[in-house]
């Protein structure tokens, strides 16, 4: 913090605050206070200004240190982070959350940080199969959780198609976010930024499209998903028992949660779905096509997929997927 200092306070349960603004000769008074009242003595900390890129991370709580020359060079919050990547062998890319209600006077945010972690590193060790990256990896995605609360998943489907962003995923529903955990990608993504939910059967073939319409998007690299695009097998049935606390069924999810569920896999997620998130559900309606389908086979430029008329708007799936409003 330039000319000023910041108080750093991590609390029993791991979680970490920072306060800025304080005046040089109000360190003298502060210690003085925790002294007296915590029976702790600040440690002072001076921040590495060499601008070297390589160092040392230290992860404590929900906070990632970059410590370089034994001076730390910078910290961020994992509880910021949207999601992680696995980038070859040796690079990991951690993306943060896109915050849109950002004032105009916050005119840069991070967006993504990359770490290369050679395979010759000694702080995460790995072998030949689940080399150093991968082990940092996996540990930023446990640490990551202390910023969500570390919840146990209302229920977990496995292996699951999604067509955007293309992969095989275990898709996780906790209380308060959903999370797509994949081989190379870790999504993690607020229930607040779920607008509306699609089930959308797919003509004479075996699959239904659950799509998950959000605001804002998750981002993997570049590209912004408005949409994320599951495919689900028509006719698999499942049986599903929520992991969830008795007295809380019965009182905030009392009318949107049973116990358990017996039947078809995306009618069993699509309903678990709302009832976490209160986002709505959207069916086809009254249109049929001449085969008696649900869409229409189109083209959007050059991609070939499916035209779904809907009672307020269309969508074009699978890719890109393209929800137009009637209002529009």
């Amino acid at each position: 913090v330039p000319r000023t200092n910041q108080l750093g306070v991590r609390i029993k349960d791991g979680l970490y605050y920072k306060f800025a603004g304080f005046r040089d000769q109000d360190v003298a008074s502060l210690t003085n206070f925790f002294q007296n009242n915590c029976g702790i003595t600040p440690e002072e900390k001076q921040l590495s200004v060499s601008g070297h890129n390589w160092g040392e991370v230290d992860l404590n709580g929900n906070m990632l240190t970059f410590v370089t020359g034994s001076k730390q060079a910078f910290e961020v919050s994992l509880a910021d982070v949207s999601q992680t990547q696995l980038q070859g062998k040796n690079d990991v890319i951690l993306e943060f959350h896109v915050d849109d209600t950002t004032g105009a006077n916050e005119k840069d945010s991070l967006m993504e940080i990359s770490f290369h972690i050679p395979n010759a590193n000694t702080q995460f060790v790995g072998d030949e199969n689940h080399p150093p990256a991968q082990v940092f990896r996996e540990k930023i995605m446990s640490v990551a959780d202390v910023g969500t609360g570390v919840e146990e998943a209302v229920v977990t489907f496995e292996g699951i198609a999604i067509l955007t962003p293309r992969g095989r995923y275990s898709v996780e529903l906790h209380l308060s976010f959903l999370r797509l955990q994949g081989q190379a990608n870790d999504f993690k993504i607020q229930y607040s930024s779920v607008v509306r939910l699609f089930l959308l059967p797919k003509f004479n073939q075996p699959h239904t499209f659950v799509v998950v319409t959000l605001d804002p998007p998750i981002r993997k690299g570049q590209t912004l998903y408005p949409h994320i695009v599951l495919q689900f097998e028509t006719d698999y049935v499942v049986e599903s028992t929520l992991s969830i606390n008795e007295d809380i069924l019965n009182t905030k999810y009392k009318d949107r949660l049973e116990p358990s569920y017996k039947g078809l896999i995306h009618e069993v997620f699509t309903t678990i779905m709302r009832g976490l998130s209160g986002a709505k559900v959207t069916k086809p309606g009254k249109f049929r096509s001449c085969q008696d389908g649900y869409a229409v086979k189109s083209s959007l430029k050059a991609e070939d997929g499916v035209l779904y008329p809907l009672e307020k708007s269309f969508f074009f799936l699978p890719k890109p997927p393209t929800l137009i409003l009637h209002e529009e």
